[in-house]
C-alpha cells in the first residue's frame, strides 16, 4: 500500500514550544507538576512523566517547586494564586491563547458582552471565562444553545472561537445570534497551524488516489476529533491514538491510505503508525 500524508498535520509551533520548554526544563534538573496535560496526547503525558514531570490536576496537588501551566493557557488568577503558594511558574500557553485573553480583555473593556463558541469544559475555555463575571460572557456551542439567549438585551456582542475548532461547523450558530442581536463583532481567533491542518484534511479527504484515512491524536485532543470529522465526509476515516489502535480489516482493499495528525500529536507517533500499515 501506498501512504500520502496531508500536506499540512502535526504539531503546531504552540505545542512544539511547550513541548521543548518542558523538556528543557526537565533536561536542566527542573522539578516541576504540569497542571493538566501539557498538550492533548497520552503518549506526550507518559514521555513527560518519565523526564520526571507528572501531570496533576489541581494546583494543591503540586509538592514540586514548579507549577507548569499548558500550551491551553489558564484563568489569569492561577497564576497569583500559584505564586502566593511559593510556585514558581513555567508558563507554556500559546501565544495565540494569549491573543484572545488580550482581546477579550479590551472587547469587555470597550462595552461588548463577549460569546465564546466552544465546549465549556474544555481547558482553553475555562482559562477564558473562570474569573469573568458570568453576567459578562456566554459559552454557546449549539444553534439550539443561541436560540435560548435574549441577544436583543445586549447592546454589542464580540464572537470568540476556541481555537481548535473547525468555525465552518460554526457557522449557522454564529448566524444565529447575528440575525437577532443589535451589533456582532467577530475577533479572529482561529489559529492558522489548525485552519491549516483541517484545509490539508479537506484535500486530503478529496483526493481521487485514496481509498481510506487514519487521523491520529490524543483522546482529548479537540482539534484531532475536527480533523477526523472533516475526512469522515468523504472517506473512509478512523481515528486512533497511535499504532496499537490500528486494525488490518480496515485496509481490505485499499491501495492508497491518507494519513494526517492533530496538532498534539508528536512526528515519532506518527511514523510508528505509518510502519505498521506498512505490514498489512
Amino acid at each position: 500500500m501506498k501512504i500520502k500524508r496531508a500536506e499540512k498535520y502535526g504539531f503546531c509551533s504552540g505545542v512544539r514550544i511547550a513541548d521543548l520548554k518542558v523538556k528543557r526544563f526537565a533536561a536542566g534538573g527542573g522539578r516541576g507538576a504540569i497542571l493538566g496535560q501539557v498538550v492533548h496526547n497520552e503518549r506526550v503525558v507518559e514521555e513527560m512523566e518519565k523526564l520526571g514531570v507528572r501531570t496533576v490536576e489541581e494546583i494543591a496537588a503540586v509538592k514540586e517547586p514548579t507549577i507548569v501551566f499548558s500550551a491551553h493557557g489558564v484563568p489569569p488568577s492561577f497564576h497569583s494564586r500559584a505564586k502566593s503558594t511559593g510556585l514558581q511558574v513555567l508558563d507554556t500557553t500559546c501565544k495565540f491563547v494569549y491573543d484572545i485573553h488580550r482581546e477579550a480583555k479590551q472587547a469587555l473593556e470597550n462595552g461588548y458582552h463577549l460569546v465564546f463558541i466552544g465546549d465549556p469544559k474544555h481547558r482553553e475555555v475555562i482559562g477564558y471565562t473562570n474569573d469573568l463575571d458570568p453576567s459578562a460572557y456566554h459559552i454557546i456551542s449549539t444553534i439550539e444553545g443561541a436560540r435560548e439567549v435574549e441577544w436583543t438585551q445586549f447592546e454589542k456582542i464580540k464572537i470568540f472561537y476556541q481555537t481548535t475548532l473547525n468555525s465552518a461547523d460554526f457557522e449557522d450558530v454564529v448566524r444565529a445570534i447575528e440575525n437577532v442581536a443589535r451589533r456582532v463583532d467577530r475577533a479572529d481567533t482561529i489559529c492558522y497551524a489548525t485552519k491549516e491542518n483541517q484545509d490539508a484534511a479537506r484535500v486530503l479527504a478529496e483526493d481521487p488516489e485514496i481509498d481510506v484515512i487514519v487521523v491520529i491524536g490524543g483522546k482529548k485532543s479537540a482539534n484531532t476529533k475536527h480533523l477526523w470529522e472533516i475526512c469522515r465526509e468523504s472517506k473512509p476515516s478512523y481515528l486512533i491514538q497511535g499504532a496499537d489502535d490500528l486494525e488490518a480489516t480496515w485496509f481490505d482493499g485499499a491501495e492508497v491510505v491518507g494519513v494526517t495528525a492533530g496538532s498534539s500529536t508528536p512526528d515519532y507517533v506518527i511514523e510508528e503508525v505509518e510502519h505498521r500499515i506498512a505490514t498489512f
